[in-house]
């Protein structure tokens, strides 16, 4: 009876890894389902291989699902990722072929067991050759059929291995006992330290053949081992009966001709009944010309890398003094002679010793010598370009070469180097002692001069290159300075004529703007004028006067904010606008004063997106551009409003100088006479206007321009002559609905009551006796101040101050650093700013406006009492 289980503590998790792993895995679409469902007999084989530490791998049910203990890990190699739960076929798809037969006989009730079976498990993805010996066992259930195989495996690469690397060398021997070529064999008695041998073994290491046939010492055989290879071999002599094995070794043999061979001898150790080495056999065979060859072929190895490490040191040096010293230097210590050097030729029949290297035994050659100096055969040897190598300079080339001897030279190389087939310099390898020289040496020699004559002439090509770089530099240095000095010359140019520039714009400037407020100054003084005489006289019919100087100074003011908008530094209020709603809300004005031959139309995108912009002032741009767009139609014509919805890309937002992203487009468009190329040009510039004198400042277009620029849009312009002109005004898109301010924002005057005290803080006398008998005369209780300080102190005294009104820019404590303070005193205080200019300053920018409580000056009575009572609301 199987007894469920709720989850898997049955297994043995605190011992395996691979049990945790079976714990953790989610078995519910498997085919042998949850964890819990699983039958006792499965449960309890698990548990017992899991438990194992030999390696066991179980497969169960129909599609043979893998299990294994810890043990059985490694055998996996790179499948054990993911292993658990895999079909077995699955698993082991790449030895399937090999186990199927065994699988199935095992699924039978047939038990196999293989021995040393070659498996290729890639286990590191890799082919690979491993060999096995395992069993395979039919695992039953608790009915007694067969629902399973059981493997334990293990394996036994290493030992088949080792077993074949020791047939093949006893292979070797065998082959080496009934070789042709063998030297001799020996028998070596280890007890009695009796060594019998055949004669050719004897004659060899210099032993009596006789004495060798009937048993010599081993002592008398180790006399023939070279003295530096024979402590060598009598330690692995020693080690070889140490650990009753083989001896193999390859040294040299001094005979007693004094002459070297080599010989390669292999024996094996025979033990005795107490398993300590009791015979050592073993045959020599003669290796001489293998060797020589193996010990030239290194020697040209080593030379190889010498020239090569020669060639990457010259590569690395720059002073061709410095590249003879060491070539001169390593060439000597490397071919062991006394004295190596650089000449160079002078002239036809001189020549200059440079850079050279001696080990003492002969003195240096310095200065200047007769290329003649050493006799007429080694001046024409070296003239013909053939190397000079005498290895007794006292009587070789019939005597010809003393005058070598006779300086001490008896031994020497000189290899001549050419330049367009005629000599030109050389190197000298002198030795003090009569020598051999081989043609390994006269080679390696003859390649580190053509080496080094390559790095010099490469050194010296480099220098005369730095040389001209040097020059040019200098030359381009003294033209840097030229072209500084003209470029100067031409800036302070450039400057005279920005000056004279500005001079003139400020003259267009003071033109317009003098005449207009000319006019209106005099409308004013008039008013005023007027209206004092009036008065003095008792009459108190002075209305029409006093409208006329306000409007005169209503229009100054205007033409102040146009000023500041195209110097950009108007105060701005933005507020998020519906540019719908606003372009609606003016639309009545505008076909009222655009007059009666002009038609209003308006193309308003539904669902326009809304913009945060100072909605007044971008009500006086789209008035400016219509008043413009009339201008240009004296006889009468079409102005269109439009919105739309716009996202520029990168190659858009490139050709207007604007940065990618959404924006709302207004347009306005006329059907006008348009403008010229030449005028279309410098539309935007300030002062530019082609309207007659007195008409105009030329500041109405700079004055959109610079307002939209300012609240961080950008405008476009394109007009045809005949065909009109269309102006774009591109706002950045606010994703801010809350607070939208719709075009119409009139509403009635609001009044205060004297429980509502106002603190007003002004510098400006004649400015905060206006501002103070304005909020009184709207019922409000009003204080005064003329500086921060003493504003400071009125609010220590006084708790039932409700609002702060303060200018921004004032001396000594700015609005801004005064309601810092103030509100360590009063935290609820409310404020408004006012200011008529803010400059650069950083106390202006968008954090005094965040709120809404910021009023520009000039302002007229309703503006600052709707302003107040807004924010006292």
């Amino acid at each position: 009876m199987n007894v469920e289980q709720p989850s898997g503590d049955w297994l043995p998790a605190r011992i395996s890894s691979v049990a945790r792993d079976i714990a953790a895995r989610d078995w519910s679409d498997s085919p042998l389902g949850p964890l819990a469902g699983w039958p006792a007999d499965l449960r309890a084989i698990l548990a017992t291989m899991l438990a194992c530490p030999t390696p066991m791998y179980l497969a169960w049910g129909p599609q043979l699902i893998s299990f294994y203990n810890d043990a059985y890990v490694p055998i996996l190699g790179y499948r054990a990722d993911g292993a658990v739960g895999r079909p077995f076929r699955d698993l082991w798809a790449s030895i399937w072929d090999d186990i199927l037969p065994l699988v199935e006989g095992c699924l039978r009730g047939e038990s196999q067991q293989v021995v040393d079976m070659r498996l290729d498990l890639s286990r590191r993805g890799l082919p690979e050759e491993s060999y096995w010996t395992f069993t395979y066992s039919p695992a039953f259930d608790a009915r007694g059929r067969i629902a399973g195989l059981l493997c334990v495996t293990g394996e036994t690469t290493d030992r088949i291995l080792a077993e074949r690397a020791r047939a093949e060398a006893d292979e070797r021997l065998d082959l080496a006992m009934s070789s042709g070529n063998s030297v001799g064999t020996w028998d070596w008695d280890v007890i009695a330290n009796r060594v019998t041998a055949d004669s050719r073994f004897a004659r060899l290491y210099g032993v009596d053949p006789a004495l060798a046939v009937q048993g010599a010492a081993i002592e008398d055989f180790f006399g023939g081992i070279h003295p530096d290879d024979r402590h060598r071999v009598e330690t692995e002599i020693a080690e070889a009966l140490r650990s009753v094995g083989t001896f193999a070794s390859e040294y040299r043999l001094l005979r007693q001709d004094g002459s070297v061979s080599w010989v390669s001898a292999q024996g094996r150790c025979i033990p005795g009944p107490d398993g300590r080495c009791a015979r050592l056999p073993g045959v020599s065979y003669d290796i001489t010309p293998l060797k020589e060859a193996e010990l030239q072929l290194r020697a040209a190895k080593e030379e190889r890398e010498f020239v090569l490490d020669q060639i990457a040191r010259q590569r690395m040096q720059t002073d061709p003094q410095e590249i003879l010293r060491a070539s001169s230097e390593a060439l000597g210590k490397r071919l062991g002679v006394n004295r190596v050097g650089f000449y160079r030729l002078t002239g036809p029949q001189s020549i200059c010793h440079q850079a050279s290297w001696t080990d003492g035994t002969l003195p240096p050659l310095e200065g200047h010598q007769a290329t003649d100096h050493y006799g007429s055969h080694a001046d024409r040897e070296r003239r013909a370009g053939r190397s000079l190598v005498f290895g007794d300079s006292r009587v070789d080339a019939d005597g010809g070469l003393l005058p070598y001897a006779r300086e001490g030279v008896l031994a020497g190389i000189c290899v001549p180097l050419l330049t367009d087939g005629k000599w030109a310099a050389g190197i000298y390898l002198h030795q003090a002692a009569v020598r051999v020289w081989t043609g390994s040496e006269i080679a390696l020699a003859t390649e580190i001069v053509q080496q080094t004559w390559l790095a010099i002439d490469r050194a010296e090509a480099l220098q005369s290159l730095n040389r001209r770089v040097e020059e040019q530099e200098a030359a381009l240095a003294h033209r840097e300075i030229v072209l500084r000095e003209e470029f100067e010359r031409r800036e302070a140019a450039e400057r005279q004529l920005r000056q004279l520039q500005k001079m003139e714009a400020v003259g267009q400037l003071t033109g317009g703007i003098a005449h207009d407020f000319n006019n209106m100054l005099a409308i004013v003084i008039s008013g005023l004028n007027l209206t004092q005489r009036q008065l003095a006289r008792g009459n108190a019919d002075v209305g029409p006067f006093i409208e006329g100087a306000l409007d005169g100074a209503n229009r100054a003011a205007a033409l102040t904010q146009r000023l500041l908008a195209f110097s950009r530094q108007q105060p701005l209020e933005p507020a998020v606008v519906d540019a719908n709603a606003l372009l609606a809300g003016l639309s009545d004005m505008l076909s009222r004063s655009l007059g009666e031959t002009v038609v209003l139309e308006t193309g308003l995108q539904p669902a326009l997106w809304t913009t945060r912009v100072d909605p007044n002032q971008l009500e006086n741009a789209i008035i400016n551009l219509a008043v413009n767009a009339r201008d240009a139609m004296p006889d009468g014509g079409q102005v269109a409003l439009e919105t739309a919805n716009i996202r520029l890309d990168a190659s858009a937002a490139r050709d207007l100088g604007a940065e990618p992203g959404a924006y709302v487009r207004i347009r306005v468009r006329d059907t006008g006479s348009g403008m010229t190329p030449e005028v279309l040009a410098k539309a935007f510039d300030p002062f530019f206007t082609t309207k007659p004198t007195g008409r105009g400042t030329g500041l109405g277009l700079s004055q959109v321009y610079g307002f939209i620029r300012q609240s961080g849009g950008h405008v476009s312009i394109r007009s045809q002559v005949g065909q009109g002109t269309s102006v774009d005004l591109y706002l950045p898109r606010c994703l801010d609905q809350e607070n939208q301010v719709s075009g119409d924002q009139a509403d009635d005057v609001p009044t205060g009551r004297p429980d509502q005290v106002i603190l007003v803080v002004e510098d400006e006398e004649r400015v905060r006796a206006f501002t103070v008998a304005a909020l009184r005369d709207l019922g409000y209780t009003v204080l005064e101040a003329a500086s921060g300080s003493a504003a400071l102190d009125i609010l220590a005294r006084r708790d039932d101050i409700a609002l702060l009104f303060t200018d921004v820019v004032m001396p000594q404590m700015t609005g801004p650093q005064l309601i810092e303070q103030a509100r360590r005193i009063r935290g609820d205080l409310k404020v408004v700013f006012t200011s008529g200019y803010t400059g650069e300053s950083s106390e202006t920018d968008e954090r005094i406006r965040a709120g809404g409580n910021f009023l520009a000056k000039p302002f007229s009575f309703d503006q600052l009492a709707r302003k107040i009572g807004a924010m006292l609301a």
